[in-house]
């Protein structure tokens, strides 16, 4: 039987690559896990990875940084706008002051049943810090926030849609969803067995110009779930195929994980993803030394010279 386990990783399209690398890793105090481009097209975009202290599936925030190369996208409904991560119970006070001394607005507030600290991305991406209790996963302290505050992983991911209950549909038939509420204005859906890490909320949006779906910075690109095992995978892809949803991609090959990708009908484009046997983050580097070399897909390699002159110098 075809099932979710939670979440895998979301991936979003961001401004410059430094001021990225310094919203996640200095602001956020995330780890700084990988640094590669854009597997798809033939210009090299960064693909930079963020993570809790180790790597978890469901802890993964990932960047394509598109300013340089002049493309933006536009917020809007039916599209995945708000990302979610999930903090200890009781950091908000800790988290709104250390984002003051960082130069971002932020304010405390109780959405869907949870505290938050909301604020927003340097390039415009709506964030949120929820208050979790007894989330397992564990913080990343070496970038100065202790571990009582340090971000334990995704929370998970707010859409805007026009129409929410084909979206309930969907979830309810073929993703796997184990949970639906309603509070505040938000529809709370929970695909996979996952206890942490799996929450979509549904924001009913009618007013907002439809949102793009390409890559441009400061728009969600994609949310990865995880299937567990590749045979899995083929499970559900074929069940969601099988139901009609055939703008599904064939499998992708991203070297730490496989993916396949199908457009929701709430416009959100979800990955449902497998870190195979051969991949993972530490298929080309150690554990510890995560991050500190620039890895390219094999269609790149040689390449390297050129893009490393391409793209813009980062200091992680």
């Amino acid at each position: 039987m075809a099932f979710i386990h939670g979440s895998h990783h979301i991936t979003l399209c961001v401004g410059t690559a430094q001021e990225d690398v310094d919203f996640h890793t200095k602001t956020l105090g995330m780890r700084f896990i990988k640094r590669t481009v854009l597997f798809d097209g033939a210009t090299a975009i960064y693909h930079l990875y963020y993570s809790n202290a180790t790597g978890d599936p469901s802890s993964v925030v990932t960047t394509f940084p598109f300013a340089q190369a002049g493309l933006y996208g536009t917020q809007g409904t039916n599209q995945a706008r708000e990302v979610l991560l999930s903090v200890p119970a009781g950091s908000g006070e800790y988290w709104q002051k250390r984002l003051a001394e960082h130069g971002i607005d932020a304010v405390r507030a109780d959405v869907a049943g949870t505290h938050r600290v909301v604020f927003r991305h340097p390039c415009g991406l709506e964030y949120s810090l929820v208050e979790v209790t007894g989330d397992p996963r564990e913080g990343y302290t070496r970038n100065g926030v202790p571990a009582e505050y340090a971000v334990h992983g995704i929370y998970g991911v707010g859409i805007h849609v026009t129409t929410p209950d084909r979206t309930v549909e969907f979830a309810d038939t073929l993703f796997f969803n184990q949970a639906v509420g309603e509070e505040d204005g938000r529809i709370t859906l929970r695909p996979g067995e996952a206890q942490y890490g799996n929450t979509i909320e549904l924001i009913p949006d009618t007013t907002s110009d439809q949102g793009t779906w390409h890559f441009g910075a400061g728009t969600i690109h994609h949310t990865a779930w995880n299937a567990g095992t590749l045979e899995n995978q083929t499970e559900v892809k074929f069940d969601i195929e099988g139901a009609g949803y055939t703008d599904i991609s064939e499998l992708k090959d991203r070297k730490y994980f496989k993916s396949v990708y199908v457009r929701t009908p709430s416009g959100a484009l979800f990955e449902i993803a497998v870190t195979h046997a051969e991949g993972g983050w530490d298929c080309d580097e150690s554990p510890e030394e995560l991050g500190s070399r620039f890895q390219l897909p094999p269609q790149f390699e040689d390449r390297r010279d050129e893009i490393l002159d391409s793209l813009e110098p980062i200091e992680v």
